[in-house]
């Protein structure tokens, strides 16, 4: 299937198409690169799978604790949004599980839905309630959070129906939260204490096409790439939407992988995808 949109002639290469890398799962979230290859979350299938670029895959964590968004830090350890367990770990490739966050202000969290650590080490998730499966929601609010390196955990964000994927700007500056329930993003300029700044409705993703905003990613000149209707949205850093890569199952989130870092990995619903691009991802 052929990305769309004359705005992504800069992105994407003629004639490129979105391949199929692996399928026969569940509901594919959380893409996140390292040791050299596509780690992602099957939700119902409380697994964590890895997947080589040949295609070759394996499991490398289950129970995963239901977990949804991941990345690696700079350690090569995975962090994970788990949402069963209701919290935030940290898992080394030998598999060992370590709570980073679970609880604030004295109650549980919701369901810990995706992240992304910031250059000094701090690591901001969302917290909305899908995960929760009938259990009673103890925070007053579907929220965003930032732990802080020392393990100090603060909400920063207060005033989004239903925040989802989660992603910085190349200079550290503005915080894009993906809104599925209002199916927009916004962005948060970013303080010097690591709180938020009064957010703003950045882009406006309504649409007819199946599919609501969720995972997101950047990459190294500020351009947005977040799963919504019709595929994945490229959104310049201006706000203006360049276009659409359509994919053949509705998406819920993706990153840039590969050995140079120019390769969109998608996950969607059963699949996982892929398109070499003319950009590279932001680390």
């Amino acid at each position: 299937m052929q990305p769309a949109g004359d705005g992504l002639k800069a992105i994407v290469p003629a004639g490129a198409q979105v391949e199929r890398v692996a399928t026969g799962f569940q509901f594919t979230e959380g893409p996140a690169w390292g040791h050299g290859a596509l780690y992602f979350s099957d939700i119902p299938a409380d697994t964590i799978y890895r997947v080589t670029e040949a295609g070759e895959v394996s499991v490398f964590l289950k129970p995963s604790g239901k977990s949804n968004g991941t990345m690696f830090d700079t350690d090569g350890t995975l962090i994970a949004c788990r949402h069963w367990e209701r919290n935030v770990a940290r898992i080394t490739p030998e598999g060992a599980v370590t709570v980073l966050a679970d609880s604030y202000a004295g109650r549980r969290l919701n369901s810990p839905n995706d992240c992304i650590l910031t250059a000094d080490g701090a690591l901001y998730f969302t917290d909305p309630w899908y995960g929760l499966e009938g259990r009673p929601q103890e925070q007053d609010c579907e929220g965003v959070y930032r732990l802080a390196p020392d393990g100090t955990l603060q909400r920063v964000i207060d005033d989004m129906t239903r925040p989802n994927g989660i992603f910085i700007s190349p200079d550290g500056r503005t915080l894009y939260v993906a809104d599925s329930e209002e199916r927009k993003i916004r962005a948060y300029t970013l303080q010097a204490d690591g709180s938020t700044a009064e957010g703003r409705d950045f882009v406006d993703m309504r649409t007819d096409a199946p599919g609501v905003p969720d995972g997101m990613t950047l990459d190294a000149d500020g351009n947005i790439y977040c799963t919504g209707g019709g595929g994945v949205w490229v959104v310049a850093p201006d706000g203006t939407h360049l276009g659409t890569i359509a994919v053949p199952e509705v998406p819920a989130n993706c990153t840039f992988g590969g050995p140079d870092n120019h390769v969109l990995y998608i996950t969607a619903r059963s699949s996982v995808y892929r398109v070499s691009l003319l950009t590279t991802g932001l680390r």
